[in-house]
């Protein structure tokens, strides 16, 4: 069952309650870097004995029910028990740039949340129907308890989304005593715009998508490598993210090892040739049908004249 909020955020908080009140639990886990919409109790970074609020106004008592721990960190797993409602993760990381899950992770934190009772949440904003129909949890075979999603399933219009097996959807007002109310949830204009891009998601357009990201990123690669600037290219499916450091990626940690300052003379340099790049180097890219060869090859061509022109990488 699924119930539509107003954002990704939204249907985060909401989830939350929901887990709350299923369990009779108060303590969520999150993974350092994750990002889950500004929702006060989960704008927290860093590992758990060093974590502390992304921003002011977050009362210290509230981030006392928040645990967080490193992505891909099997040991961390630990810490979920039984006073653990939620365990709430972007299957791959995408808010610190793209980070996918090592072999393995996801199905071991699957198990651990089994094993002491805890629901498990998907964060599919980014990766659901991006990656595949089925999002993430349909290339990874794996099915949480509850599924988030956002501003994809509305063509470009505010939505968010919450929904799980029935058993705990049927908990959710007016079903339920787990409040959740909006004057604009499930917005007829939002819901058609979505409903229509939905309707045009052939197998072909991911196996397009993928070829041209991989096309796109392969280029990029060897044109870094022929002027032997160290960096790694992340992809999965049509997104992407260049991260310039010689050092394979696994957690928000090492993506804050980056440097990010010859990021941004790199990001300043391609937009003065008409390509543009997130101005930051914990975001994503995204290739989309509409992106055409034309695009792809003058990218790489504006990338290859900025390494010539002087950038350093």
């Amino acid at each position: 069952m699924i119930r539509f909020v107003n954002s990704g955020g939204e249907a985060a908080t909401n989830a939350i309650r929901l887990c709350r009140a299923f369990t009779k639990r108060e303590v969520v886990v999150k993974f350092d870097g994750c990002y889950h919409g500004a929702v006060d109790s989960l704008l927290v970074n860093g590992v758990e004995s060093s974590k502390s609020p992304i921003s002011e106004g977050i009362p210290g008592d509230l981030l006392d029910k928040t645990k967080v721990i490193p992505f891909n960190d099997f040991e961390a797993l630990d810490i979920v028990d039984e006073s653990v409602a939620c365990v709430i993760v972007e299957p791959v990381m995408g808010n610190v740039g793209l980070i996918p899950p090592e072999k393995g992770f996801l199905r071991e934190l699957r198990r651990a949340c089994d094993e002491a009772g805890a629901l498990l949440i998907f964060d599919e904003v980014i990766t659901g129907f991006r990656l595949s129909k089925g999002g993430a949890q349909q290339l990874f075979g794996l099915r949480p308890d509850i599924t988030l999603l956002g501003k994809i399933i509305g063509g470009g219009f505010p939505i968010g989304a919450f929904g799980g097996r029935r058993e705990l959807m049927e908990m959710v007002a007016p079903a339920g005593r787990v409040y959740n109310a909006g004057t604009f949830n499930g917005s007829p204009v939002a819901t058609s715009a979505g409903l229509s891009v939905v309707r045009r998601l052939r197998d072909s357009v991911y196996a397009e998508l993928e070829s041209k990201t991989e096309r796109l990123c392969s280029a990029l690669e060897d044109l870094l490598e022929d002027a032997g600037i160290p960096a790694q290219i992340n992809r999965m499916g049509s997104i992407f993210t260049l991260f310039l450091t010689q050092n394979r990626l696994r957690n928000a940690e090492d993506a804050r090892k980056c440097d990010t300052n010859r990021f941004l003379k790199l990001q300043a340099l391609l937009l003065e040739g008409g390509v543009f790049l997130p101005p930051s180097q914990f975001e994503c890219c995204f290739l989309s049908v509409a992106h055409t060869e034309e695009d792809l090859q003058k990218t790489a061509e504006v990338f290859s004249s900025a390494i010539a022109g002087g950038w350093s990488g």
